[in-house]
C-alpha cells in the first residue's frame, strides 16, 4: 500500500466527528486494492470503474467487504450523499484528454464542502498514452476554481511506470 495513502488515512481517520464512517469514492478502481485497504480501516467505500473486466477483477479481489462496487461512468455517477474523500490513483491519467475539462468540476460536485481530493498525479508532457501525464499548470487550471492545494509531496514508492513523475497531492474543496 502506498505510504502516502497510509499516512493520509492515519491522519484523517475513518470516522467523522459524529462517529460515522467517512464516505470515500475510488474512481477507476481497477482491481480495488486501495479500496480494500480503506474498507479495512473503516471508511465507507464506493469503488467505481467503467470497465466490466475491472469490476470483475475487483469483485474477486475484494471478496467479503463492507463497501459498494459499481460499474458506471464516473461522469454519470450520482451518489445519494456527497463524499468526504475522492481518492485519485491513476484515474486522471487513464482518461482521454478530451474528458479532462470536466474533471475538476465533477470532483467538486462529488465532494462535501471541505472534503478532500487526495491521491497521486502523473506529471509529464508526453502526448501519447495511456497513461496520459499532465503538466502542472494544466492540473492547477482544472482544480484551482474549486479546490485549495494543501499537500504536494514527492512519491518514493511509485510503481515503475510512474517512478519519478508522480506526486501525492491533497486538494481541499472550498
Amino acid at each position: 500500500m502506498p505510504a502516502a495513502l497510509q499516512a493520509f488515512a492515519a491522519r484523517h481517520g475513518s470516522r467523522d466527528p459524529a462517529g460515522q464512517p467517512r464516505r470515500v469514492l475510488v474512481p477507476g478502481c481497477g482491481s480495488a486494492h486501495d479500496a480494500a485497504f480503506l474498507d479495512r480501516l473503516g471508511w465507507a467505500v464506493t469503488a467505481l470503474d467503467f470497465s466490466a473486466g475491472a469490476v470483475d477483477s475487483a469483485r474477486r479481489n475484494l471478496g467479503d467487504w463492507n463497501g459498494t462496487l459499481v460499474q458506471a461512468d464516473f461522469f454519470a455517477h450520482r451518489p445519494e450523499l456527497p463524499y468526504a474523500l475522492v481518492y485519485e490513483r491513476a484515474f486522471l491519467c487513464a482518461l482521454p484528454r478530451k474528458l479532462w475539462p470536466d474533471y475538476g468540476e465533477r470532483m467538486a460536485q462529488l465532494l462535501d464542502a471541505g472534503g478532500c481530493l487526495a491521491g497521486f498525479y502523473l506529471f509529464g508532457d508526453e502526448l501519447k498514452g495511456p497513461p496520459f501525464p499532465i503538466v502542472r499548470q494544466a492540473l492547477e487550471e482544472l482544480l484551482a476554481p474549486y479546490f485549495d492545494l494543501e499537500a504536494d509531496e514527492a512519491v518514493a514508492d511509485s510503481i515503475p511506470v510512474f517512478a519519478g513523475r508522480e506526486r501525492w497531492m491533497v486538494w481541499r474543496r472550498r
